[in-house]
């Protein structure tokens, strides 16, 4: 027969693994694109989970109700480290550059940085940031994960 306290200790257990895992689940929400009333802007891409070398199709949406201003043809798209490390961003014009209302502009990333050097594998954040009609910045930010 088991001891009482050990029943307990694994029940606890099992109900915090469940716990645990419910609440990975949400953090590991797909749904990147969600269209609001006002200034938003979205990133979306396939999926989270990256093989190393794979492009990468990454999607800026305005997905709000105003008209975003952006200062270059980049579109305010910076991949950078979970540290703030820059990584890569497109090779830009100096023209101003607008996203209507639900508009959208895709860019594909090799995977290298700005220096033509591949990414290693980990955790990158993915950022796209303009302003507004009214001169309120607007930003957004997904991570993704590149795995061997």
């Amino acid at each position: 027969m088991l001891a009482k306290s050990l029943v307990i200790f694994i029940g606890v257990g099992v109900m915090a693994g469940f716990a645990f895992g419910f609440y990975l689940h949400d953090m590991k929400n797909t749904n990147q694109l969600v269209f609001v009333d006002g200034s938003s802007i979205s990133i979306v891409t396939e999926k989270s989970d990256f093989k190393k070398g794979e492009e990468i199709k990454i999607t800026i949406v305005n997905s709000g109700t105003n008209t975003l201003i952006f200062s270059d043809t980049s579109y305010g798209l910076k991949i950078s480290g979970l540290f703030g490390i820059m990584m890569y961003s497109p090779h830009v014009s100096p023209a101003v550059t607008t996203l209507k209302p639900s508009e959208e502009i895709v860019f594909v990333w090799d995977q290298m940085k700005n220096d033509n050097v591949p990414v290693l594998e980990g955790l990158y954040k993915i950022s796209s940031d303009g302003i507004d009609s009214m001169g309120n910045k607007v930003e957004k930010s997904i991570t993704i994960n590149i795995w061997k």
